[in-house]
């Protein structure tokens, strides 16, 4: 079969998982034996990328401006043609290369493209965030959960006092992404990373078009030397090893999860934080200590031999994480892994080595007081990868390649 792959975030110097996922399917498709080609972002060189970012067909740089802000903060509201004009270039640019093509596989941002392509075209978008219809991608405001399904409301996520204008901007905004999303959903398939974010869409947008639901997986060849150099890494720190692997930014809820820590770590236990984002200097000031590190950014390679390291992981989000991968790659090693009950996270319970490890809390602070309890894990328990990997996953995903459109 001949696939293109798509995604406006390939190539970026710091991959995210949605990257990071398809650039691992489309490895595990070319040695499959199909031919995979890649179009990814114009707006920077492709030698920013990392070994990461390697296919094995051609790259195409035809994403142009997917990266723009068009002043939103700035304005105090989302702007109605933004998403239109991008969702737009994106389309415009598979359009020119479907042809070639036995189906297009779209990862990203703008799930409204599909209302830009005729049904004709065999196009498959996998959905990873919250952003089918919510415009900030994380369903997050005010420090908890949304499930708000008012585009009035909407507003106050680019303002934190709209006024009338920006409230009806906004509105008029989230109304038309909405409108578009649906349409396209109706023409062309979809797949969500979690059944949670499929049950999210169908309640915010109030469509009744459920998708195909594939969780994440692992391309597990890589994982082979964090094992191996697992031991070296822990040097002679006899104290009980916690990882938390995320971007330091609310959602994520680091903070959080170190503010519960205060008073309630047993003092055998030693927290290291891998990750940057917008609240690290902050972080860093209130809470490095003897018990606390941070490292910074980290790339793939040195995170996976940090998680292999550990004797747990803690996986901290407040907001719904779709279909955490972080969560995978813990379990694949062998480690135990802590996080809280709430979005795709529960669902992953299935891909557990053993009873327990995958531990699921309702709140931060009962689940310091569990981690307290954690032993020292000297075992290696990577497995075979069935169900983990990326080429075990495969049928899945060629099967709705195959189907016909919606």
């Amino acid at each position: 079969m001949r696939i293109l792959l798509v995604s406006e975030d390939v190539p970026f110097a710091n991959m995210g998982g949605l990257a990071k996922h398809a650039l691992a399917l489309g490895r595990a498709l070319g040695l499959d034996g199909h031919q995979v080609d890649f179009m990814g972002n114009a707006d920077q060189p492709f030698s920013v990328g990392t070994s990461e970012s390697e296919m094995p067909g051609h790259f195409f740089a035809e994403l142009r401006g997917t990266q723009r802000g068009w002043k939103e903060h700035r304005l105090g509201c989302f702007i109605p043609l933004k998403r239109d004009v991008i969702a737009k270039g994106i389309a415009s640019a598979i359009l020119a290369r479907a042809a070639n093509y036995d189906v297009v596989h779209y990862h990203g941002h703008y799930p409204n493209v599909g209302a830009y392509l005729p049904a004709g075209i065999n196009f498959v978008q996998t959905r990873h965030d919250q952003g089918a219809d919510c415009l900030i991608h994380t369903r997050f405001r005010n420090g908890t959960i949304c499930v708000e399904t008012d585009p009035q409301v909407c507003a106050e996520c680019i303002s934190k006092h709209p006024n009338r204008v920006q409230r009806m901007v906004s509105a008029t905004a989230v109304r038309s992404f909405r409108k578009q999303v649906a349409i396209g959903f109706a023409r062309h398939k979809t797949i969500f990373v979690s059944d949670m974010l499929r049950r999210n869409y169908v309640r915010g947008a109030g469509s009744k078009n459920s998708g195909t639901v594939i969780h994440n997986f692992l391309e597990v060849s890589q994982f082979e030397q964090a094992l191996t150099r697992r031991r070296s890494s822990r040097g002679l720190d006899q104290r009980i090893g916690v990882l938390v692997a995320a971007k330091l930014y609310p959602p994520k809820g680091v903070d959080r999860f170190l503010e519960a820590t205060k008073g309630r770590l047993a003092p055998h236990i030693h927290i290291t934080i891998a990750g940057a984002g917008p609240d690290e200097d902050a972080l860093r000031r209130r809470f490095s200590g003897d018990q606390v590190s941070f490292l910074g950014w980290q790339d793939y390679s040195t995170v996976l031999q940090l998680t292999a390291a550990a004797d747990a992981v803690v996986v901290p989000s407040v907001w719904e994480e779709p279909c955490a991968t972080t969560v995978l790659e813990a379990m694949f090693l062998g480690r135990q892994v802590f996080a809280l009950n709430q979005g795709g996270t529960p669902e992953l319970a299935r891909y557990a080595k053993c009873k327990g490890q995958l531990r699921l809390y309702p709140d931060l602070e009962s689940l310091v007081l569990d981690l307290n309890e954690v032993q020292r894990i000297d075992r290696t328990a990577m497995g075979n990868g069935e169900g983990f990997a990326v080429g075990s996953r495969l049928p899945e995903v060629m099967k709705v390649y195959e189907a016909r459109n919606q």
